[in-house]
């Protein structure tokens, strides 16, 4: 073999691996959590599921998914400022708790999803447009139970 089609075939097969290698790779998607208190203040157990119903859906923080948790350090009128601050930095989806950090991200954005959690009637509250059909960004879980709790008068047996 030729000293010039030797260096063409290795040209040929080492040069569009290593542009490859430099050619950036597709941003880990982020997840925006919004925590309205301190580090410690958020239930182990919570923190825990979330990691597993991620992991539940093949993602795992750090390998697929970048979680940026915003804790409002007990100043929950900073909430709306941090949930703008997830916007503009355009995470894939804003993770909330409760009625008022769930408004501001409905009307910070119109896009980015919206997961919330909440102890009311998100129907009542605004936040959906009904338990069905949630919106078109917007979707989340309450643990208001009064209609679906016991009856009185109905007694069960183990």
């Amino acid at each position: 073999m030729r000293r010039r089609e030797f260096i063409g075939l290795i040209g040929a097969t080492v040069v569009p691996r290593v542009l490859a290698a430099h050619v950036q790779q597709p941003a880990m998607p982020v997840i925006g959590y919004v925590i309205n208190g301190n580090q410690g203040d958020t239930p182990p157990q919570f923190a825990v599921a979330f990691r597993e119903g991620l992991g539940e859906t093949g993602f795992t923080k750090g390998r697929n998914v970048a979680i940026e948790y915003r804790r409002t350090d007990g100043h929950s009128e900073h909430e709306p400022a941090l949930i703008v601050g997830l916007v503009r930095r355009r995470v894939a989806v804003i993770v909330v708790s409760g009625d008022l950090p769930t408004l501001v991200a409905k009307g910070a954005t119109g896009s980015i999803p919206i997961v919330f959690m909440t102890g009311s009637d998100p129907v009542g509250s605004g936040l959906v447009a009904s338990l069905n059909r949630p919106g078109i960004n917007i979707t989340g879980a309450t643990m208001l139970a009064g209609p679906l709790g016991a009856m009185p008068g109905i007694v069960t047996r183990a």
